[in-house]
């Protein structure tokens, strides 16, 4: 294969903003990785982005939705998830204290996650989370 060919397949998926849809959207991620290595650290992130999504923007409130987006190429899963935006901030990676009750889950997936971009706009945010396939110790894949 050509250096600078891939043979990546993207797969798309649309949720309303209910709490029930998180279940569905971890479904089709273990349904589309199945055989994967790396399938159940896919579907733990697309459960907390997607829950994210849902509680922390408009995508939880009535006629709200997000979209999943997965990529899979021989280098990388990549997982995104974009929500209906709403909020004031951006989502964020926070070190919470011991007793908070929340601020845990984007900490948690940049830590199971190779690489973490938050991208805002006006229309949202889209948190995505990239899984390499194969990563050399010391060195970075590409």
């Amino acid at each position: 294969m050509h250096e600078y060919t891939s043979t990546a397949r993207v797969w798309g998926l649309t949720c309303p903003g209910f709490p029930e849809e998180v279940s569905r959207a971890r479904r089709w991620t273990r349904d589309i990785l199945r055989g994967s290595p790396l399938a159940e650290d896919a579907e733990l992130i697309v459960s907390e982005l997607s829950a994210n999504a849902i509680l922390h923007t408009a995508s939880g409130q009535q006629s709200g939705s997000f979209h999943l987006a997965l990529a899979v190429s021989p280098q990388v899963v990549a997982l995104s998830v974009t929500d209906d935006g709403g909020t004031g901030t951006a989502p964020k990676a926070e070190h919470a204290d011991q007793d908070a009750t929340h601020g845990r889950g984007l900490g948690m997936v940049s830590a199971i996650a190779h690489r973490v971009v938050i991208h805002d706009s006006q229309a949202g945010h889209t948190v995505t989370a990239e899984l390499f396939t194969s990563v050399r110790l010391g060195g970075h894949p590409c």
